[in-house]
């Protein structure tokens, strides 16, 4: 049996684990900063318990709008959060996207793994998105919380 390709990527972020936290988990802080590029968030739910839903709403800068929704699996607060990906309208099978959260000094550790992805290019188009979503969760993060991003 042949086993799904999935996504892979760790950053380490100058702030502490209850900060990207809120970031991750607050739909009014995920509105600030949400996507893949420089578009916009247009609408972030989130009801982070087991069972709960997120969606959020973001239009790329090519005027594309996207919607993901899914289920949250497993929620350790400041540690692990776990749950379902689903495009509607985007004929490709739920996926599965783990956040790892760990204390390092000066931040935090943040893996992120995105499994079950159908093909070869879900796994690529899917690693260049997280990656751009990653690489803004660090400017928000110093812009929203200043050098209060750096403590705890």
């Amino acid at each position: 049996m042949t086993s799904l390709p999935s996504v892979t990527i760790v950053r380490h972020i100058k702030a502490s684990p209850t900060k990207v936290w809120a970031a991750i988990t607050q739909p009014e802080l995920m509105m600030q900063w949400w996507g893949p590029d420089a578009g916009p968030t247009l609408r972030a739910e989130a009801d982070v318990r087991p069972g709960g839903r997120f969606s959020v709403v973001f239009r790329l800068l090519n005027g594309e709008e996207h919607n993901p929704t899914g289920i949250y699996r497993e929620v350790i607060p400041e540690k692990k959060l776990v749950f379902t990906w689903d495009l509607p309208g985007v004929r490709e099978p739920e996926s599965l996207v783990t956040f790892w959260l760990e204390p390092i000094d000066g931040g935090t550790r943040l893996t992120l793994r995105h499994e079950h992805l159908p093909d070869e290019a879900a796994r690529q188009s899917h690693e260049q998105g997280w990656n751009g979503l990653l690489d803004k969760l660090p400017v928000f993060l110093s812009a929203f919380f200043g050098s209060a991003a750096w403590a705890s």
